[in-house]
């Protein structure tokens, strides 16, 4: 009896068999409460003969969307409602993101200048537009686009071809053309080239020690090669310029106020972020590698590029990457302001089906895809950029 005893003693004090019970008596708890929520559910919409499932995405959608990169029309199903929506998030989170890390970038070094100016500026935008909350900045923004700004009859235009009213932005785009396709080819071909060239003139630099210009070298082959098939396809300069026809514009290219307020919004919030995060990584390199750099006689531009960087990107990255994750979740502020992204159409779907279980799995789920997506991408760049040790 005391040999029994002991052992039950001494299994309940191996702290690895004490965690496998714990982990089993978690996952058997897990597993009640899930299937105990899932049946109660489904006890309950039976009881008011709701239906279950996806079936509804195959039914007519019966509503509009403003705006669309494909086409749609409301006697399209609810799956290419569903696509619009989120193909607008995707669209109005990837420009906002290069546009966050370009300004953040310009701000977060502007915060260290030596300039009393250029440093009180960027400091008065990075306190203004932190304590401001990003819902009522996008309130007014979207104000100022129709209350601020006339209306298309009385439209701004301050060059030939662009116009600015309560209807958004208006632009001429060039007109449609065979060349404009051997054009995107042509850049496509330009990364892919820049990217063999980067590799070998780091192979080059670590052999040699000889710099190539690769920057030159860049933007040389993005503007060259589209520059060569243009020449070649004839020259198209031929532009579709928007006009005004009865009460709205037709032509050219609109960027709606909806669009405009939501990507301003996000955009100038999340850059006063940002810019602290890249004047704390700055700030991280220490002023003996400065200083190195300078005795060796470094341009700034090659100090910034070559010894402040590389090793300001390890702090950078990391919190950089949420504030990107932020934007993207950010964005579903915009059925504040009424822009169709992905909440606001699946919200609609919700309200016409009723469907809410399987319309808030499908939110979930897209921004868990934006997410994971953009956590993977940064992960991936991380480790390539941090430094190697020896």
């Amino acid at each position: 009896m005391n040999i029994k005893s002991s052992e039950n003693i001494s299994f309940w004090y191996d702290p690895d068999k004490r965690s496998i019970v714990y982990q089993v008596g978690a996952a058997l708890l897990f597993v009640f409460v899930s299937w105990y929520l899932v049946s109660n559910t489904m006890t309950n919409l039976a009881n008011q003969n709701i239906a279950t499932g996806f079936g509804f995405l195959n039914k007519e959608a019966a509503f509009e969307i403003g705006e669309s990169l494909i086409e749609y029309s409301a006697a399209d199903r609810y799956s290419r409602a569903l696509s619009v929506g989120f193909l607008n998030t995707l669209l109005v989170s990837f420009v906002g993101i290069l546009l966050t890390v370009v300004l953040g970038t310009f701000l977060g070094i502007a915060r260290l200048s030596k300039n009393w100016l250029v440093n009180k500026c960027a400091a008065g935008y990075i306190e203004i537009f932190q304590d401001i909350p990003v819902l009522l900045q996008l309130f007014f923004w979207y104000a100022f686009f129709y209350e601020m700004l006339p209306s298309p009859k009385q439209a701004i235009n301050p060059i030939e071809g662009l116009f600015l009213c309560n209807r958004g932005l208006i632009f001429g785009i060039p007109a449609a053309h065979p060349v404009y396709k051997y054009m995107a080819v042509a850049v496509s071909l330009a990364v892919i080239l820049i990217f063999f060239i980067k590799r070998w003139a780091k192979k080059r630099q670590d052999a040699t020690g000889k710099i190539f210009p690769i920057f030159k070298a860049s933007i040389f082959l993005l503007f060259g090669f589209p520059f060569v098939c243009w020449l070649i396809g004839g020259s198209p300069t031929q532009m579709n310029l928007p006009v005004l026809k009865g009460f709205n514009f037709k032509g050219g290219i609109a960027v709606s106020p909806e669009f405009a307020a939501l990507l301003l919004g996000l955009v100038l919030y999340t850059a006063a972020f940002v810019a602290e995060v890249v004047r704390a990584g700055i700030q991280s390199v220490s002023k003996g590698q400065t200083e190195a750099a300078m005795a060796i006689g470094l341009k700034p531009g090659q100090l910034l590029n070559l010894i402040i960087l590389p090793q300001a990107l390890r702090v950078i990255i990391p919190p950089l990457t949420s504030q990107m994750l932020n934007l993207t979740k950010n964005s579903s502020l915009a059925v504040a302001i009424g822009y169709p992204d992905f909440v606001s159409v699946a919200g609609t779907a919700i309200n016409q089906t009723g469907q809410a279980i399987e319309g808030v799995m499908l939110i979930m789920i897209v921004y868990l895809i934006f997410s994971l997506s953009t956590s993977a991408f940064m992960n991936w760049y991380n480790k390539k950029m941090k430094l190697v040790e020896r």
